[in-house]
């Protein structure tokens, strides 16, 4: 099946209710339909021919999501891009995923000659296009390019994937089945973190369910509690800092309960935080945790499990995912052994794009190999421990960044923490944290409330206090920043 046909089925089933909301701005399902028809047509009258690469560098609103499905119904390739990127990171980018065209909110890139702004976007689908409102549906073969994603960056240069049609269904299938189960016509579905990032995963569950998706144009924690109130949704998808953020709002434990689904990603959450979450908007906490390379479906922890026997724990694989435990010679472990977390699924990606080296590495027998290690339980619960190259060695000792994360953000005023290793001529590496803080609070205290709580080995020897540590923009803390940034401060030191 083509993802266009989904689109044209939710504007049969459900035309005249209303699909998006961005501040004053409305779209039902039928006109969400009928303009991402006119832009598909648009963009292939241009001279655009089936399978060629779009980037897309557009803000959260309506028109994102609707270039997200007309490049679907064209039978084009999209490619996002963020505004955030500087123009030297954008222009490598889209040579790199060999862009023809970009559709963007201001921002020209060099080598690319055709730019749809923001409002040449909004003109093309106000109006009919040159054959009337006509469906436009290029077949896809379901391996074929859908898009390309690129990969966190959270430990080194990002790397491109191929995603497909088969895997984006799959994904759908899993979020229905598993994740956002029961979507209704009138449901509401808030969009308060970047539609270019996970949250986009959301928008076609809960398009062919029939429910109206409010969209916050940049997160903003007051503004995400007004929307809560104003639309009271029955399902939202941030990341921790996010809710952290959320949840320090005034007012915030004065929100009607409406929300059946809390969804978050990119890491854990922190217990005093899950704990004050579910307080505010009662058991409704999903964690779910995948990456580029096996997008959004790799394990889902559910609400009934976000309890203390289960804090650090990523849940079970998704109904139809198979993950597993592997040591580095690619043998499975046993419940409680320590290797790297494999999976296989229908969602994989198919390669990376142009690094058939990387994809041989990454896919070995049909599995992909995520990088994360990580640990399974005798009740098919896993945790992930850390990536693979964040681990630090000290005194012979493997140290997991993440376990001393974990201790951190069980302080009350601590809201982003990260772990990162300093070279020692004792210990090969000490380890030293930087945190971000809600209140007041003092490295003695910090590093005294790690200590009772972690092994030696694993203790934070040194500490430091900022306002915020970097993060991508799919709001992961950036590790290997916060470790470049701690290793050049300390040379000068030395120095």
């Amino acid at each position: 099946m083509e993802i266009g046909q989904l689109v044209r089925r939710a504007a049969l089933h459900h035309a005249d209710r209303v699909a998006f909301v961005c501040g004053d701005s409305r779209m039902t399902f039928l006109e969400f339909d009928r303009a991402t028809d006119r832009l598909a047509h648009d963009l292939l009258a241009r001279g655009l021919a089936p399978g060629s690469h779009v980037g897309v560098l557009l803000p959260n609103g309506i028109e994102v999501v609707v270039a997200y499905y007309a490049l679907a119904k064209a039978g084009l390739v999209r490619v996002p891009l963020h505004p955030k990127d500087t123009p030297a990171d954008l222009s490598m980018k889209a040579d790199f995923a060999a862009v023809q065209a970009v559709l963007s909110d201001a921002q020209r890139i060099d080598g690319i000659d055709l730019t749809l702004s923001l409002d040449d976007i909004r003109e093309v689908i106000s109006r009919p296009s040159g054959g009337g409102d006509r469906p436009c549906q290029i077949d896809r073969h379901p391996e074929a390019a859908l898009r390309l994603g690129f990969t966190g960056g959270t430990t080194g240069r990002s790397k491109a994937v191929v995603l497909t049609t088969r895997g984006e269904l799959f994904e759908l299938t899993a979020f229905m089945t598993d994740l956002v189960p029961g979507i209704q016509a009138g449901d509401v579905m808030l969009h308060a973190a970047p539609i270019a990032h996970a949250g986009g995963a959301f928008v076609l569950p809960h398009l062919i369910g029939g429910a109206t998706q409010v969209i916050l144009p940049a997160f903003d924690a007051a503004q995400a509690v007004a929307l809560m109130d104003r639309h009271r949704p029955q399902r939202t998808f941030l990341v921790p800092t996010m809710i952290s953020m959320v949840l320090d709002e005034p007012g915030v434990g004065d929100l009607t309960r409406s929300l059946t689904r809390l969804c978050y990603g990119a890491s854990s959450i922190a217990p005093t935080v899950r704990d004050q979450a579910i307080d505010v908007f009662g058991p409704v906490l999903a964690q779910v945790y995948g990456q580029a390379e096996a997008p959004m479906a790799i394990t889902r922890l559910l609400p009934q499990d976000h309890t203390d026997e289960r804090q650090g724990s990523c849940g079970r694989p998704f109904t139809l995912v198979d993950a597993a435990i592997w040591d580095d010679d690619d043998r499975p472990l046993d419940p409680g052994e320590v290797g790297e977390i494999v999976t296989r699924s229908g969602g994989l990606m198919r390669e990376y794009w142009q690094n058939p080296e990387a994809t041989a590495t990454t896919m070995r027998g049909g599995w992909v190999h995520t990088g994360d290690v990580g640990v399974v339980d005798a009740h098919g619960f896993f945790a992930i421990l850390d990536r693979k190259g964040d681990m630090m060695i000290s005194g012979g000792y493997n140290v997991y960044p993440r376990e001393i994360e974990d201790v951190l953000l069980a302080h009350p005023a601590v809201r982003e923490a990260a772990a990162v290793g300093i070279p020692d001529d004792r210990w090969g590496e000490r380890v030293h944290a930087v945190v971000a803080v809600r209140s007041e609070v003092s490295d003695h205290e910090l590093l005294a409330f790690c200590a009772e709580r972690l092994p030696s080995r694993s203790r934070p020897r040194s500490l430091e206090i900022r306002s915020e540590l970097p993060k991508s923009h799919a709001g992961k803390i950036l590790r290997r920043v916060v470790r470049d940034e701690v290793a050049e401060a300390n040379r000068k030191l030395r120095s």
